[in-house]
C-alpha cells in the first residue's frame, strides 16, 4: 500500500519530535520540512529532506504533501492549520488547536467544506493510565463520581523562557493552562465531560519577569455530568517537575494516579475490583533542562495514518480540541473577576 505523505511545519523540539516520528513509521513519508530558522541554527544540517523557509514555498513545491503537521507557537496553530487546509491536506495540529474558539470553529468549518481532517495531539489518552482511568469512570466501576482533583506543580524557569523567544507571551504562549497544562485539561474532559459553575484564583509568584501571564492557580467547578472537580496547577516549582497526578472519590471507591507524569497508580480502592496490571507508560518528552508529557507520539502518528486508510477513527477530533480551548478560554475569563463562569 502507498505510504502517507507528511509534511511538518515548525522545528523546534516538538517538530523535531514529529518529524522523526513519521520517519520511523513503515507507512510513512516526511516529504519537507520548514522553519523560519535556518538549519544551522536548529541543528538541521544533515536533513535528508526538503527545507523551507515559509510554509506557503513548502506547500506550493510539493502538491503531492497530504498531510501537515502544526509545530509552530501556539498562537499560529490556527494560521498555519488553515494555510494547510486551503492546500487541501489533512492537518495534524499540537496542542492547543489554538488560542481561542473562534479560532478553532474557522479550523473546523474550512475542514468541514473541503471534506479534509483535523487531527488534535492529546498523546496522553494513550498512557495506559488515562486509558483504565477512562474506563472504570465510563464502566462505572468506580460508581457515581463525587471529586475529582487534578493536581500539576511543574517547574518552568529562566531555562525554559528565553529572552526574545514566543514562549512567555501572551500573544503566541497564551498561558499556563494552553502550553504546559492542556493536555490535563484534555484528560479531565475526555474521561469526566465538560465543566459549568467554574470558580478560579491565579497568581504570579515568580515568572514576573519570565511571562505575561499567571504561573499558579486554583480553579474548581461542577461536571455536567455529576460530581465536583479542582484543577490546582503551578509552574513556580523549583527546579523539576514535582506531581501530576488525579485522584478520584466515587460512590464505589477512590483511586488516585501520580508521580511526576501521572504515570504510577498510587492508590486503587474499589469495591469487589482487582487493579489490572498495566502496560508501562512511555518515559517524558526530555528536552534537556525541562521535561513535559509522556512521549506518545508515535502512537499519534499511527493513529493518523490508520484513520487515514479507514483502519480505525481518530483519536482526538477537532471538536474535543475546540472544547480543551473552550474550557480554558472560561477559565481564564475569571483572570480579573471573582464572579462564576
Amino acid at each position: 500500500m502507498s505510504k502517507i505523505k507528511f509534511a511538518v511545519i515548525g522545528q523546534g523540539h516538538i517538530g523535531k519530535r514529529h518529524a522523526e516520528m513519521v520517519r520511523r513509521n513503515s507507512e510513512a513519508e516526511l516529504i519537507a520540512v520548514c522553519d523560519i530558522l535556518p538549519k544551522d541554527k536548529l541543528g538541521l544540517n544533515d536533513l535528508k529532506e526538503k527545507f523551507y523557509s515559509t510554509p506557503e514555498e513548502m506547500l506550493s513545491a510539493h502538491p503531492e504533501i497530504e498531510v501537515v503537521n502544526i509545530c509552530t507557537p501556539n498562537g499560529l496553530h490556527a494560521k498555519h492549520s488553515l494555510l494547510a487546509l486551503e492546500s487541501g491536506k489533512h492537518v495534524v495540529c499540537e496542542k492547543p488547536m489554538a488560542l481561542n474558539k473562534a479560532e478553532c470553529e474557522n479550523m473546523i468549518h474550512k475542514a468541514l467544506q473541503i471534506h479534509k481532517t483535523v487531527f488534535c495531539v492529546m498523546q496522553n489518552r494513550f498512557s495506559p493510565p488515562s486509558a483504565w482511568l477512562k474506563k472504570i469512570v465510563e464502566e462505572k466501576i468506580i460508581g457515581d463520581v463525587y471529586m475529582v482533583q487534578l493536581n500539576c506543580y511543574w517547574n518552568r524557569d529562566d531555562r525554559y523562557y528565553k529572552k526574545g523567544g514566543w514562549k512567555g507571551t501572551q500573544e503566541l504562549d497564551g498561558g499556563t493552562l494552553f502550553t504546559q497544562f492542556s493536555h490535563w485539561i484534555d484528560l479531565l474532559y475526555w474521561i469526566f465531560g465538560d465543566m459549568k459553575d467554574i470558580q478560579a484564583k491565579f497568581s504570579d509568584f515568580n515568572h514576573a519577569n519570565l511571562t505575561e501571564f499567571e504561573d499558579s492557580g486554583f480553579v474548581n467547578f461542577n461536571f455536567v455530568n455529576g460530581g465536583m472537580g479542582s484543577i490546582n496547577y503551578s509552574t513556580a516549582v523549583w527546579n523539576s517537575n514535582l506531581e501530576s497526578s488525579i485522584t478520584i472519590v466515587g460512590s464505589k471507591g477512590s483511586v488516585k494516579v501520580g508521580g511526576q507524569y501521572m504515570d504510577q497508580i498510587e492508590q486503587c480502592n474499589i469495591k469487589d475490583y482487582t487493579m489490572p496490571n498495566l502496560d508501562p507508560t512511555n518515559e517524558a518528552n526530555d528536552y534537556g533542562a525541562y521535561k513535559g508529557s509522556a512521549n506518545n507520539h508515535p502512537q499519534v502518528i499511527s493513529n493518523v495514518i490508520d484513520t487515514l486508510k479507514g483502519r480505525t477513527t481518530l483519536t482526538t477530533n477537532a471538536m474535543e480540541g475546540l472544547k480543551v480551548v473552550d474550557i480554558i478560554e472560561r477559565i481564564y475569563s475569571l483572570r480579573n473577576t471573582d464572579r462564576k463562569s
